[in-house]
């Protein structure tokens, strides 16, 4: 068993590390292969995208071919990946696939993994063996674009070729150590639009979704387009800005571990005021940067922000769904999803219009969707006291 949730962690630290360690690379391939810096945000999308569409499709086929089997094709298939993208950073239409087939198989593998640890689980221990992927996820976060500006000093094409690696040699372990679970139910699959959830959004729970939306919708605007803007200011380099994403990681880490876990019931509204203005004076702060250490303090101070309202929101929604938390988590995701897949090419085209004042749009933005919690307190249409 042990081994078995030590494979599955593995995997999912894989899959965000390979997320997050293209922040810091690409943007230099960008620039070293003058693309226009717009398809900095699409190749971030198009992998949102594949992933989105195709996780719900994905799960049905591990019904019917074995959470094993499709954890292995996913393995390869993400490898090829990075393959792809270390091989034809000259091809701009290869880059593009490469992503696409990127996210295909991360989908692939988000499915298996999920549906694996919910047949080893019973009620009782679920939410320990979820919290175990989720640790993991949160450390490939953290780690993906450190590792990806450290080996991009040495060369842009090392970390997409050890992280293609180091797949293969998980796929092997998996291979041998791997067995086909017993079902516990249906596979773990997310709908694009979960039954019953448009009924959601006639309760005031709907105002926590499109903050939701809000708050993913920063982050990836800012991950897209954050080395850009300090390439112009201070000339920051990948392996800079790695050192950069790791320290704000440990923020993360530090936020979740230390003050999320204290928030006392019914104060959730109120903190998630504190984590927006909180985003916002970072994502101002980042306007003003003159040099390495501002621009780490301001990417600090929006991570901060960013963290607690990510937490909390999933929080209190919960809590808001009346009982409906499966219904109630879809949509979030889908949310979350929508918010990757649209924030990082919009910033990035806002970022060749007006590339000095994008850190003040998002920052009014981060102002503006305080609204969103003042609509949620004023109503009443609540299911918290439903059964």
């Amino acid at each position: 068993m042990k081994k078995t949730i030590f494979i599955l962690m593995s995997i999912q630290f894989l899959v965000y590390l390979g997320f997050g360690i293209i922040i810091p690379v690409l943007p230099e391939v960008i620039l070293q292969q003058h693309y226009n810096e717009v398809h900095v945000g699409g190749l971030l999308t198009v992998y949102a995208l594949a992933s989105f569409f195709t996780a719900p499709l994905w799960g049905m086929l591990s019904d019917r071919i074995g959470r094993k089997t499709l954890i292995l094709i996913g393995l390869v298939g993400f490898s090829l990946s990075f393959w792809l993208f270390s091989l034809f950073f000259d091809s701009l239409f290869l880059l593009y696939l490469s992503r696409v087939v990127g996210g295909l198989f991360s989908g692939a593998l988000y499915a298996a993994v999920t549906g694996f640890a919910a047949d080893l689980s019973d009620e009782e221990n679920r939410n320990k063996y979820m919290g175990f992927l989720g640790m993991s996820i949160g450390l490939g976060f953290i780690f993906g674009p450190a590792i990806g500006g450290v080996l991009g000093h040495v060369s842009l094409s090392l970390p997409f070729t050890v992280s293609a690696l180091l797949l293969l040699v998980i796929f092997v372990y998996a291979l041998i150590i791997l067995r086909e679970p017993e079902r516990s139910g249906e596979a773990n699959k997310r709908a694009l639009l979960p039954k019953s959830a448009a009924s959601l959004w006639t309760y005031r729970i709907k105002y926590l979704f499109l903050f939701s939306f809000m708050v993913t919708f920063l982050l990836a605007g800012l991950e897209a387009t954050f080395q850009l803007f300090q390439i112009k200011k201070v000339e920051i380099t990948p392996l800079q800005i790695g050192y950069l994403f790791m320290f704000s990681g440990f923020v993360d880490a530090a936020i979740q571990g230390g003050i999320v876990r204290r928030i006392k019931n019914g104060t959730e509204s109120t903190w998630l005021l504190y984590a927006q203005i909180i985003t916002a004076i970072g994502l101002f702060m980042t306007v003003f940067t003159s040099s390495i250490f501002w621009a780490g303090l301001s990417l600090c101070v929006f991570t901060a922000g960013n963290a607690l309202a990510r937490t909390t929101i999933v929080s209190l929604s919960s809590k808001e769904s009346g009982g409906s938390y499966g219904t109630a988590a879809g949509m979030a995701y889908s949310m979350d999803s929508l918010g990757r897949i649209i924030g990082p090419l919009l910033f990035a085209w806002l970022f060749t219009v007006q590339p000095n004042n994008i850190y003040v749009v998002s920052g009014v933005l981060a102002v503006l969707s305080i609204g969103l919690i003042f609509l949620f307190r004023r109503s009443t249409k609540t299911l918290r006291n439903a059964e």
